[in-house]
C-alpha cells in the first residue's frame, strides 16, 4: 500500500529523509483512486531489477508480491465485462459452469470461494485455459518447486510471541502521529484496492461517525494481526528463507542480517 500517494502514516512509509538516504522504488507511484494489483507490482519490480546494477533489497509487502517479482508467477489479463456478468451469478451456478469446463477443477481450486471461481472463469474467457491446465504449465511447476527467475538471498525475523504487543504499539503510534486525520483527508477518494488497506478500512467508519475510535482501533489491530498471521504462514512455507534469531534491538537485527547477506 506504500505505492499510494497520501497514504503515509498508516503504511509506515519511509520518510522523505529516509528516502533521501537510500533509493526507494514503488513508493508514491499511484493515486488512491487507482487500482493497483500484484501484477503491477510484478511489472514495476522486475523493471527495477532489470535497470539497477548491483544488489537490490526487496523489503515489506506481502509474500505474494515478493514471489511475483522473483518467481515466474503469471497473472492473466482481465475482462471487466465478463467479470461483471459472472458477479451476478450465485455460487452454485458459477461452480456448475466451471466444472463443465474443467471436471477436475476442485482438485486445484477452492470451489467454495466465489472470488476464486469467478477469477478462474474470467481467466478461461481471456486465455482459454482451465485451472487444471494452468497448474500443469512449466512456470506453474517452477513456482510450486520454488524455482526463482532471479537468484537471491532471503532472510526473515519473526518476533513470535511479541508480535501482538508490537502491532498494538505500532498502531497506537500511528494514531498519535495523525492517522485519523490522514484517513479523513482521503475519505471519499479511495478506489477498490486502497479502500482495503488495513487500518484505513477500519478507520473509515470512525471518520464517518459510524464507529467510535475505540472500536475502530480494536478492529484495525485485530485485522493487522490476522494479516500478520496469514503472512507468517505464507513466508514459512518458502524453504529459501533463512530465519534469523529475533532480538528486540534493531541494531542487533541489522548486524545479523548483514552477516547473513555477505556470507
Amino acid at each position: 500500500m506504500q505505492v499510494y500517494r497520501g497514504m503515509d502514516i498508516g503504511t509506515a512509509k519511509p520518510t522523505p529523509a529516509e528516502q533521501a538516504r537510500v533509493v526507494h522504488n514503488l513508493v508514491d507511484v499511484a493515486d488512491v483512486e487507482d487500482a493497483f494489483t500484484v501484477a503491477d507490482t510484478q511489472r514495476l519490480g522486475r523493471a527495477v531489477l532489470a535497470e539497477r546494477e548491483g544488489p537490490v533489497i526487496v523489503a515489506g509487502g506481502t509474500g505474494l508480491a515478493f514471489r511475483a517479482i522473483v518467481d515466474p508467477l503469471e497473472f492473466p489479463g482481465r475482462d471487466p465485462a465478463v467479470r461483471g456478468l459472472l458477479e451476478t451469478l450465485d455460487l452454485e451456478e458459477l461452480q456448475t459452469r466451471l466444472q463443465r469446463l474443467d471436471p477436475d477443477a476442485a482438485g486445484v481450486l477452492d470451489m467454495a470461494n466465489p472470488r476464486r471461481v469467478i477469477r478462474a472463469l474470467e481467466i478461461h474467457a481471456v486465455t482459454g485455459m482451465t485451472p487444471t491446465e494452468r497448474t500443469a504449465t512449466p512456470s506453474a511447476t517452477a513456482v510450486k518447486n520454488y524455482e526463482p527467475l532471479h537468484p537471491f538471498t532471503a532472510i526473515g525475523f519473526d518476533p513470535a510471541a511479541k508480535l501482538e504487543a508490537r502491532v498494538v504499539d505500532r498502531f497506537d503510534g500511528m494514531l498519535e502521529r495523525g492517522l485519523l486525520d490522514e484517513v479523513a483527508g482521503l475519505a471519499g477518494r479511495f478506489g477498490r484496492t486502497a479502500a482495503q488497506a488495513v487500518g484505513y478500512k477500519e478507520l473509515l467508519p470512525v471518520v464517518a461517525g459510524e464507529r467510535s475510535l475505540k472500536e475502530g482501533r480494536a478492529d484495525a489491530i485485530a485485522a493487522t494481526l490476522a494479516v500478520a498471521g496469514n503472512q507468517r504462514t505464507y513466508f514459512r512455507r518458502d524453504p529459501r528463507i533463512r530465519w534469523l534469531q529475533w532480538d528486540d534491538d534493531p541494531v542487533v537485527r541489522l548486524d545479523r542480517a548483514r552477516e547473513e547477506l555477505v556470507a
